[in-house]
This record gives structure tokens, C-alpha cells and sequence, in this order.
């Protein structure tokens, strides 16, 4: 992907439309400067319209037109929804639902990952298309599959309980260490042979957690070994093309961390939440997500909109000059590419008020000006592309924790895996500070501060490597529910405390969830809801206290010297105002400052800095309401002029500053 140029474009579908709307197609690709393009995601019924009979005249004449204008292709295998003949020939390739259902054909995704058949026919449109473009000068990308398991990822079918059963025997190796591990001497579950287990199918009462758990696991697996065996005979195709997928970080049902390794680029989709007043803060985590995703490398967006989707329950477009300094802001975050769903506005299907490139007023139209003028600008700031980020603070996010933890059986249905992220995260935020999203797996001596919020799933290993950064003067902020259980969900030694006991300096004896609706006053004024906890110091200092609740006098929130470093310990759900107040204490304490001094901005300013040979950018991004005035000095590549030491930043407005040297 190493080019000096932001890739632009968008998903391609010349097969929606007649072959005279292709030479224009082609053209206005030129106009607005787009030089990479998805093509093929949803063709394969149109190249494969009966089993075993192939029409590719249509794509050879998208592949050779897109040559000749100069534009790549980001080419897909085509295996994102299999043709109707497919589903007609193999019903028993549909995926099930937990109850027995199968879920039809009308939609996409329509297959089982686990099925056998599903895979053969799978490879063999592949083989098909890499054996016909190879060598073709417009690939420059495979793109496989398409949002892998975004409907699909759970199957509850005979196919996937035979996959499922493969996986528990590699993963255990023994029945007996599967009933330990899945605790099976609880409501008399004990497996006697391997056909007796299924996959978590409804059930007259609670299922048993860990299964459940293993099966997401499972799951997420199976997905990417969809993603492997194409990608596997990609490359022994055309070893000399990288190959990705797009990915929905912001999705429940795969672990990406498992599937970063095997993407020659991270790509991702993102749209924004039309009901989320914070919906540019949210859009930056997942762009700190991808970055995290891509190991701090430079990654794609594959997917946003231009304006409204069509899939929310109110689809709300986007104002004059928001698409444009969303772009920007995945720039500022480490993209080296921005593409959209899709290039053309469709006539007909389920997507045909989702917004485009080209939208249906054509180009006199606000989306075509705004689409022309991003071109220029990323065109113009071609020399940022491969300059990375740093980050001196980690943010732990982890897949397993949030399936874990939204699970029934536990004690209080209002609790949030992503409640606790996006408050943390949008603390550190407001701050002004680049943070980095990371696993659990993270080495913590790289950064200054770590925060874990509700890592539910923790094992000793992340404890030893938390309590060690912190020993040697690091700052780490842990909020209830990190560490309770270890991979198999079972409550560890320190009990309730967790695994982080030792470096929290509190022991937690019991917890105390509150009523739907019921808040608590703490003694500072703040007010906490949802989660309480009878809280024991044990030389941690009580920060903030229950003024009233179930656990008056109670410690809310602790801070402990620990070796050399300093541990905060959120025992509640604090209010927005509180979470801000511990989290500027401990980049405080981490001695971590912005790019720039943040009190020459206003609220809402978001600013990050991306570094490389061939300089120093620094992105200035208004969300406010009021004009930024701030010191810089270089060559701003937005509006392409100088800037002499102060710029001043309108409300809704993005600057991207080619800083001088010295």
C-alpha cells in the first residue's frame, strides 16, 4: 500500500447500471480525483448466473475502462452473497438461528461459515477470478468477501455443531478438561462423549456461560477462516497483491485482534450514528481502534457515507462540510485512505437512499461539490500518507470482555461494555491527548498511562504486566468489572477484587447493583448509577465516597501509590463530569501533554500530529461553536496557504499544517 498519495474512491457497481453510464462513470472518477475503486463485492450471480457457467465480459470492460482512466481496482472475489441457484441447490448451507429456524435467502450473507459446500463453491468463483485478472494493470487490491459474519457469524446448524465439536477437541484436547473449563458439575452437565455437545441452541433456562462463550470464540474463527482459504489462494494466484477485507470494528460479533495478523492492510467501515450527539468522538475511538488494529501502521476506510445511510431508523444527512472533515478526522487518525459506500446512488434495492459519490440530484448537488473538493484537498496532501501517530497513552479494548459481559446471568442487564469504553475514552479525548486502542495483549512500558475499563476477561499475565509498568512510574485507571473472571469465566483467588488486586490497593467484598433508573450521591456533588460496590481500602486513598444509596461512606473512587507509579480505581458508574476529572488528574499525573497547548482552543477542537520522513503534519479539526485560534506554522494543505504562526479555525472547518522544520 506505501505510495505518496491518499487513496480516494468509493465500492463500485457497474453491473446496477447500463454500459453507457460507464464511459461517464469513468470520467467524473477523473473530475473528482479518485484513484482507487472496490469493484465486484456483490457480482457473483452475475458472474456465475448458473452453476458452472461464467460471464466475465462485463468486468473485463470495467477492468480495461478503469485502466484507461487511470484508476485502481480494489477487486473483490465476489464471495459476499451466494447466487440464488446456490441456495436453491443447498438449503442446508442457510444459515440457523439458535431456535431452529433457518434464515432465507433475499438478503445477503445468505450461508452458513461452517458449511462445506458453501466453501467449495466459494473457492471456485475465486480461483476464477484471480486465474482471469492476474497481471491485469488495474489490480492494485483483493478485496475479500465483504464485512465477514456482519449478519451471519452465529450459526446454530448441524454443520456448525460439527465444526464447533473439531474446535473444542483442538482446543482442549480432553472431555475432561472441557467439563473443568466449562464447569459442568454445576446443573449436572458433565459430557461423556464429544457428539453430546452442541452449539448454545435456546434452552428453557440459562445456558451455561462458558459454552456460549466458546461457541463467539468459535465463531469469530470460523469467520476468519472463510477470509483464510480465499486469501490463501489469492495469494498462490498473484502473490504479489496485497490482500484485506473490510472489517466493522464497532461490531459485536469478531475478535479483530485475532484477525489483524492475517490482513496485509487493516480496512474498516465506519458510519456515523445519526441519534450520537457525540457521534465525531465515537467516530475518532474507532479510528484509534483501526490504528490500534494495524499495529500503529497506516489503514484504510474502506466504507462512510457522503451523507445519510439507509439502515438507521432515521436517516439523517450529513450538513454542508461534515463529510469532509469526517474524512479528514480518519485521516488525522492514521488513514491512507478514504473511500465510500458507494460511488453511484442506487435506483432500486434496499440501499437506494443510502448516499453516494454521485448522488441522485447528480452533480449539481451539494455532495458532488463537497465530494470534488475532498479530492483536491487529499490530493494535496499526497506527502502525508505513511506518517504515523504516537500515542502515549493505551486505551484496553477487548471483544471477549464486551461478549462476556453482556451475557445473561449476571448481576445487574444495565450493564455496558461500551458504556464504560466510550466514557473513558471520550474523557481522554476532551483532553486533547492521542490515545491508542490495544488488546490486552499490550506491552503497557511503551506508554505513560493505560486505562482498563470493565476488562472482564483478564488473566495474570495482563495483571503481572499492568503491576509492573505502574511499579516502575506508570499511571493506569481501572474501572469496576476488569478482571473478575479468567478465560473460562471462572472467578479467580482474589474473588471479587480481581486480578488487578494487587496494584488497586482496595479489596472488593461484595457488589451492590442498583434499580433501573436509581442514581447515588457521591460527596464531591456527582451523582453515579447503575453499579456499586462495598468497597475495603487496603492503602488506597478514598478520592470520592457514597453520600447516600446502599453504601453510605462508602469509597466511589481510590487512587493508590503503587511502587512508583499511581493505580485510580472507578468502583461506580461516575457521571460524564467525574469521569473527565479523574482522567485529566491522571494525564496529569502521567505527565502527558497535548500537541498543542489546549487552552488556546475552544471546546470541541480536535488536534493530532502525524510524523514521518517526509515531515510533521499537525491536524486542527473544529467541532465547536466557536473560532480556534492557534499557534502553528508551515504550510496548511487544506486551503493551501501559509500560515505565520497563528491560524484561526472557523466553526465546522479542518487545517492540516505541514509544519516547519526547527
Amino acid at each position: 500500500m506505501k505510495a505518496p498519495r491518499i487513496r480516494f474512491g468509493a465500492d463500485y457497481n457497474p453491473e446496477q447500471w447500463d454500459r453507457t453510464v460507464w464511459a461517464q462513470d469513468f470520467a467524473l472518477m477523473n473530475e473528482a480525483g479518485v484513484n482507487l475503486v472496490s469493484v465486484g463485492i456483490f457480482s457473483w450471480a452475475e458472474l456465475e448466473p448458473c452453476t458452472g457457467e461464467y460471464r466475465f465480459d462485463w468486468l473485463d470492460e470495467v477492468m480495461d475502462g478503469l485502466a484507461a482512466a487511470g484508476v485502481m481496482a480494489n477487486l473483490a472475489n465476489a464471495t459476499a452473497n451466494p447466487p440464488p441457484w446456490f441456495s436453491a441447490c443447498y438449503p442446508d448451507a442457510l444459515p440457523m438461528l439458535s431456535d431452529g429456524s433457518r434464515l432465507w435467502p433475499g438478503a445477503r450473507q445468505a450461508f452458513c461459515p461452517s458449511s462445506p459446500v458453501y466453501r467449495k463453491h466459494a473457492l471456485r468463483i475465486t480461483r476464477k477470478i484471480a486465474e482471469r485478472y492476474s497481471g491485469h494493470p488495474a489490480l492494485e487490491m483483493w478485496h475479500v468477501s465483504n464485512e465477514i459474519g456482519n449478519h451471519n457469524a452465529l450459526c446454530y446448524c448441524d454443520a456448525s455443531a460439527a465444526a464447533f465439536r473439531t474446535w473444542l477437541e483442538d482446543r482442549y484436547g480432553s472431555l475432561e478438561e472441557l467439563n473443568r473449563a466449562w464447569g459442568t458439575t454445576f446443573w449436572g452437565q458433565r459430557y461423556s462423549e464429544w457428539e453430546q455437545i452442541l452449539p448454545p441452541r435456546q434452552t428453557t433456562s440459562f445456558g451455561n456461560p462458558t459454552q456460549d462463550l466458546d461457541f463467539r470464540r468459535f465463531s469469530s474463527e470460523a469467520c476468519l477462516e472463510i477470509y483464510r482459504a480465499e486469501r490463501d489462494l489469492l495469494r498462490e494466484i498473484t502473490p504479489e497483491i496485497p490482500i484485506t477485507t473490510n472489517l466493522t470494528p464497532n461490531h459485536l460479533e469478531l475478535d479483530y485482534w485475532s484477525w489483524a495478523p492475517e490482513l496485509d492492510t487493516i480496512a474498516v467501515d465506519h458510519y456515523l450514528k445519526a441519534n450520537d450527539p457525540d457521534g465525531h468522538i465515537e467516530l475518532s475511538f474507532v479510528a484509534d481502534l483501526s490504528r490500534g488494529l494495524a499495529g500503529g501502521a497506516p489503514w484504510m476506510l474502506m466504507e462512510h457515507s457522503t451523507s445519510a445511510v439507509n439502515w438507521q431508523p432515521r436517516n439523517i444527512a450529513k450538513r454542508p462540510g461534515e463529510m469532509v472533515r469526517n474524512s479528514l478526522q480518519h485521516v488525522a487518525r492514521g488513514a491512507d485512505a478514504i473511500m465510500f459506500f458507494q460511488w453511484r446512488a442506487s435506483r432500486f434495492g434496499a440501499e437506494k437512499y443510502h448516499s453516494a459519490m454521485v448522488p441522485h440530484a447528480g452533480t449539481d448537488s451539494k455532495i458532488w461539490r463537497e465530494v470534488v473538493e475532498l479530492g483536491e484537498v487529499l490530493d494535496r496532501m499526497g506527502e502525508v500518507a505513511n506518517t504515523t501517530l504516537d500515542a502515549d497513552v493505551a486505551l484496553v479494548f477487548d471483544w471477549e470482555s464486551w461478549w462476556a459481559l453482556e451475557a445473561r446471568s449476571h448481576p445487574s442487564a444495565d450493564v455496558r461494555y461500551l458504556d464504560r469504553v466510550h466514557a473513558l475514552y471520550r474523557a481522554l479525548w476532551e483532553t486533547g491527548i492521542t490515545v491508542e486502542v490495544v488488546s490486552q495483549n499490550v506491552d503497557p512500558s511503551g506508554y505513560r498511562l493505560i486505562v482498563i475499563p470493565s476488562l472482564y476477561i483478564a488473566d495474570a499475565e495482563i495483571a503481572d504486566r499492568v503491576n509492573q509498568f505502574v511499579s516502575a512510574g506508570g499511571c493506569a485507571v481501572v474501572t469496576y468489572l476488569s478482571g473478575t473472571v479468567d478465560e473460562n469465566l471462572h472467578i479467580g483467588a482474589p474473588g471479587l477484587s480481581g486480578a488487578f488486586h494487587d496494584s488497586l490497593g482496595v479489596r472488593v467484598e461484595e457488589y451492590f447493583p442498583l434499580r433501573e433508573g436509581e442514581e447515588v450521591a457521591l460527596d464531591d456533588d456527582s451523582l453515579a448509577a447503575v453499579w456499586t460496590e462495598m468497597v475495603h481500602l487496603e492503602g488506597a486513598d478514598a478520592l470520592v465516597t457514597y453520600k447516600d444509596g446502599p453504601l453510605p461512606g462508602v469509597p466511589a473512587v481510590t487512587r493508590y501509590r503503587y511502587g512508583e507509579g499511581t493505580v485510580w480505581y472507578m468502583a461506580t458508574r461516575l457521571d460524564r463530569e467525574t469521569v473527565g476529572r479523574v482522567l485529566k488528574e491522571a494525564v496529569k499525573t502521567a505527565g502527558i501533554k497535548p500537541p498543542i497547548p489546549m487552552v488556546t482552543a475552544p471546546s470541541g477542537l480536535e488536534v493530532t500530529r502525524r510524523s514521518g520522513e517526509s515531515g510533521s503534519y499537525l491536524f486542527l479539526i473544529n467541532h465547536g461553536t466557536d473560532t480556534a485560534h492557534v499557534r502553528a506554522e508551515g504550510r496548511d494543505l487544506v486551503a493551501d496557504r501559509d500560515v505565520g504562526g497563528t491560524l484561526s479555525l472557523l466553526p465546522g472547518r479542518a487545517a492540516v499544517v505541514r509544519e516547519e522544520s526547527g
